[in-house]
């Protein structure tokens, strides 16, 4: 079960950087996040957070945040909180 909770921004390829605006419910660390756009289709851990470069332990609706991404992704592709039991 997925639920989609945001979108991306933008991204910073040096580093590999998403920043994600959550427009719907929240996003902690150790939660699963899918990525899904017109070349980005992945699903990976949120390891970490960070708002202007802190650590945060959650992002909630109305926020943005950074998000360390194992692939390229695009402003504008979606991303969805993968539910347990999913």
């Amino acid at each position: 079960m997925e639920k989609e909770i945001g979108r991306v921004t933008h991204f910073f390829h040096k580093i590999n950087v998403a920043i994600i605006e959550v427009t719907a419910g929240s996003l902690k660390i150790g939660e699963t996040v899918h990525i899904k756009g017109h070349t980005s289709d992945f699903s990976q851990p949120v390891e970490s957070l960070q708002l202007e470069h802190q650590s945060i332990p959650e992002v909630t609706a109305g926020g943005t945040a950074g998000l360390k991404v194992k692939d390229p992704v695009r402003e504008g592709d979606l991303v969805f909180k993968v539910e347990a039991g999913a």
